[in-house]
């Protein structure tokens, strides 16, 4: 059991024996006391006060005297005001210590059978370009977040829905036709979604061309683009592709190939995964059918030219287009195909959109849409709303020189981390193969950092350099640690020191503040979940490893000759390395042994 909730229950009998007042242990919250008082754990006593008929302060003492007398973890307090200060007795925090070694995964706790099952739906990219910095936010905030909420207990099915149809998708492989010449990944050496992405820049390229000559010729903006041949041929080549034209249907297929080819590999590198991928091509039916099926049950309505359209206005919100007078379907309906799918794959008890805040009033409609169709999660999903991410002007820019896409970005990275470790020696003495994969994971754990610890609501500008830094709030700096702990312990092995001999040491005021750090990780967890926000677990693990070095600083280890005390000293850096590789492990972002 955690110290604090010892506490808390402690303090659950103390108020029942000394006012009569029921209080359940898990509405007492102690918090960790602030450093400018003694004391350890922190219990505001003003929901008692009433009862007890007397001050705060001394509310706060007679509940304190009975804590002394008869709870054996505390070992002295101090009453501020209306807040009673608890010192724990040293020695008991080397039984928080041993729980915390002893406990399977600590901190995260199984899902069982009967845990809520949680679906988490990020990346969603497009077929018709590789991914770029955005989707790199996004797939880390959404792998992150689906890892988070496991350790919470929840069951998590994590799923991507690829937009693989439609005028853009028509583009790429109108210009592959056109420009192409036959070209293959296998033959150009490129990826499938750069060769893809290629082709619909060259699309474009083409198309503004003809504007140009169009509007030379005298057009108007408007006109040039009514008369654009190249635009008709792309709709034409939808429409083909929407009657099921089974040689545009093919090149659809083979191009698409290449580009999930491209993705997976971008997906392993980046370290994140699926467990189920939809195709905007196979559920925008089953949502045009869901919206004809609110229709008929009165929930939508048909206007003169036969669109269909949804009344939020009861809602506050206004009227929603969902089909259109021809009836193709728009974003919304597919998103409703999607969800009927999902649910009749997964009985799912919660849905969490990781998309950009720009997508905040979509999200708003797609729930009250999904909560009169049935859904039974419709009104409760969650939009995962977050913020843009940008790079500083002039930094890595991208072979087009607009958007930075997440395979530079990454090899930019691994690059840095390389550079950076050499100059500091970080990879003396590792064989080439060590140092390439220290530099692959510190490359990697530094994007990865970087973008999860700022609040995800939040936009933020990506600086590479900072982020390689093996100082101050980074994932080296926190890689680093890991390492030099690893480091010690391997040491302690070889000399034959043993970790586990500590039940009589005395601990001392920095192993009692790293020992409380650790068992704040649990509670830390949770409220990750409850807030979806992986910023709470990498500050805590910065936190942590601060603390950590500081101790490290301060406190003797391999030299100190209190044998208790030295075993102590490791066993706490045993679990502080453990701690730090779970934390990290929810983050994505891997451990490096040797540095």
């Amino acid at each position: 059991m955690q110290i604090d909730q010892i506490i808390a229950q402690a303090v659950s009998r103390a108020v029942k024996e000394l006012y009569g007042v029921d209080t359940p242990a898990e509405k007492i919250v102690p918090q960790a006391t602030r450093k400018e008082f003694e004391g350890n754990l922190t219990v505001v006593t003003f929901p008692w006060v009433k009862a007890a008929r007397k001050s705060p302060e001394q509310t706060g003492k007679e509940i304190g005297d009975w804590l002394v007398e008869n709870e054996p973890a505390v070992n002295r307090y101090n009453v501020i005001k209306g807040f009673l200060n608890i010192v724990i007795e040293p020695t008991y925090w080397n039984a928080v210590l041993s729980h915390i070694i002893d406990t399977p995964h600590y901190g995260t706790t199984e899902p069982t059978t009967d845990s809520p099952l949680v679906m988490v739906e990020y990346s969603s990219p497009n077929t018709n370009k590789p991914l770029h910095l955005g989707h790199v936010r996004n797939n880390l905030l959404g792998f992150s977040l689906a890892e988070i909420l496991s350790a919470c207990g929840n069951r998590v099915v994590k799923t991507n829905i690829v937009n693989d149809r439609g005028i853009h998708i028509c583009k790429s492989m109108l210009a592959w036709q056109k420009w192409g010449n036959g070209a293959t990944p296998e033959s150009t050496g490129k990826k499938g979604d750069h060769l893809i992405g290629d082709f619909y820049v060259l699309f474009d390229k083409h198309y503004k061309d003809e504007l140009k000559s169009l509007k030379a010729s005298g057009m108007s903006d408007e006109d040039a683009e009514k008369a654009s041949s190249l635009m008709a041929e792309a709709r034409e080549m939808l429409r083909k592709w929407e009657q099921g034209d089974s040689e545009i249907r093919a090149l659809w297929e083979t191009m698409n190939s290449w580009v999930y080819a491209g993705f997976d590999e971008t997906y392993r590198r980046m370290g994140v995964g699926f467990d189920k991928i939809y195709y905007e091509s196979q559920t925008y039916l089953e949502g045009k059918e869901k919206v004809l099926e609110g229709l008929d049950k009165g929930i939508m309505y048909r206007k003169e030219d036969g669109s269909v359209w949804a009344d939020l206005t009861a809602d506050s919100l206004d009227h929603k287009l969902l089909l259109r007078s021809d009836g193709t379907s728009v974003y919304m309906t597919q998103d409703i195909g999607t969800a009927k799918l999902r649910y009749q794959d997964y009985p799912i008890d919660k849905m969490i959109y990781v998309v950009g805040n720009e997508q905040n009033y979509h999200f708003q409609v797609l729930s009250l849409l999904l909560d009169k169709l049935g859904f039974s999660w419709g009104k409760g999903l969650v939009h995962f709303s977050y913020g843009m991410v940008e790079l500083p002007n002039g930094k890595m820019k991208s072979r087009e020189g607009t958007v930075v896409d997440a395979d530079d970005l990454m090899e930019e990275m691994v690059s840095g981390a390389r550079k950076v470790s050499d100059e500091l020696g970080k990879l003396d003495g590792l064989s080439a193969e060590e140092a390439a994969q220290v530099a692959e994971t510190v490359g990697l754990g530094a994007l990865k950092y970087f973008l999860l610890k700022v609040d995800p609501r939040k936009n933020m500008t990506f600086n590479p350099e900072e982020s390689i830094d093996f100082n101050g709030n980074t994932g080296p700096f926190i890689q680093y640690t890991y390492a030099r702990i690893r480091s010690v312990l391997r040491k302690a092995a070889e000399a034959d020191m043993s970790i586990t001999d500590y039940t009589s040491a005395q601990p001392g005021e920095r192993e009692i503040t790293l020992i409380q750090r650790l068992a704040d990780f649990p509670a830390v967890v949770q409220e990750a979940g409850r807030s979806y926000s992986p910023a709470l677990i990498a500050n805590y693990a910065y936190d942590l490893v601060k603390e950590y070095n500081q101790f490290y600083h301060d406190c003797s280890i391999m030299r100190e000759e209190d044998t208790a005390l030295r075993s102590l000293r490791l066993a706490l850096s045993e679990a502080t390395a453990s701690t730090v590789k779970t934390a990290l492990g929810l983050l994505g972002i891997g451990v490096v042994e040797r540095m």
